[in-house]
């Protein structure tokens, strides 16, 4: 354990060293590059047991139930790799992913029953 961690007065302060990663996930439409944060806790966070969370800056799935790819861990090794797993588990499908489909409906032209002659 490094001495920064003996700094925090107060578990309420969640005082956490950050650790930078980012991953080229491979894909038929093209390559997506994700940047994933660790955070390393000097204690866990209320209600928590383990120190290091791992998150992605985007999400996954967008077209059946969009989520962030995290993971929690004792390590930084566990907690990334629950975040790469689910980063090469689901399918990114761009920023708006399921929207396009609501927006192709909402721009179609709709007949209405009152026309005027």
């Amino acid at each position: 354990m490094s001495d920064w961690v003996h700094i925090q007065a107060d578990s309420g302060e969640q005082l956490m060293q950050l650790h930078h990663f980012s991953i080229l996930k491979q894909q038929p439409s093209g390559n997506v590059m994700f940047a994933i944060t660790v955070k390393e806790f000097a204690v866990p966070p209320p209600g928590q047991r383990l120190r290091f969370y791992a998150e992605a800056d985007k999400s996954v799935n967008q077209g059946t139930a969009a989520f962030v790819p995290c993971g929690w861990g004792h390590s930084i090794f566990s907690a990334l790799g629950d975040c790469v797993r689910l980063i090469r588990q689901f399918p990114y499908q761009g920023e708006s992913g399921g929207d396009e489909r609501a927006a192709a409906q909402s721009s179609a032209p709709r007949s209405s029953g009152n026309q005027s002659k």
